[in-house]
């Protein structure tokens, strides 16, 4: 009887450390693989690009965060890092650039973010640099952060609030406006 409860022990333990590096991997899956700077090829944005693979990288120098952008904001591209949502301008062109990410991994970080804060957006040879003008809580049925504008805009969209279990109620929204272009 002894050797039948110690062997249910040692599966119900094998069974939890499964289950945590599973749940793991999906609410944190940089840890698992992080892309390094060779995972950023230079894209040529005058063709489309596929779901999920890497358009650019965004940069947060003040709060020491870089991270990949991809294509897309399906499950899967949400995965690899926060998505630039199709249909909306690529940054460094004039109108509304939207990027969207998950609040408990990528865009966590956003949670420190200042107004005047600089954001570096790095699309082939070329830096922008825009400047966080605004930050929000909005519902999610809100959609005018969303709307195209005639100026250079970048949009960040997270869930919010930031530690909350489940599907959080609102968004948080970072607006930032171009300020240079650098080579």
């Amino acid at each position: 009887m002894r050797t039948w409860k110690s062997l249910v022990s040692w599966l119900f333990l094998l069974g939890g450390v499964f289950l945590l590096l599973e749940g793991s991997s999906s609410v944190f899956p940089f840890l698992i693989s992080q892309p390094s700077e060779h995972d950023f090829p230079v894209i040529d944005t005058s063709q489309d690009t596929e779901i999920g693979s890497y358009v650019f990288r965004l940069s947060l120098p003040r709060l020491h965060t870089t991270l990949p952008v991809v294509e897309g904001t399906t499950t899967a591209a949400l995965k690899k890092g926060p998505g630039h949502l199709e249909g909306t301008s690529l940054p460094g062109v004039p109108g509304n650039s939207v990027i969207a990410g998950h609040r408990d991994t990528h865009f966590r970080v956003l949670k420190d973010i200042r107004i005047g804060d600089e954001i570096w957006i790095e699309r082939g040879p070329h830096r922008y640099v825009y400047e966080v003008t605004d930050a929000t809580i909005v519902s999610p049925e809100d959609t005018t952060a969303l709307r195209s504008t005639s100026e250079s805009i970048l949009t960040l969209v997270t869930c919010y609030p930031f530690y909350y279990l489940g599907p959080a109620p609102d968004r948080f929204v970072v607006r930032a406006k171009a300020v240079s272009d650098a080579q």
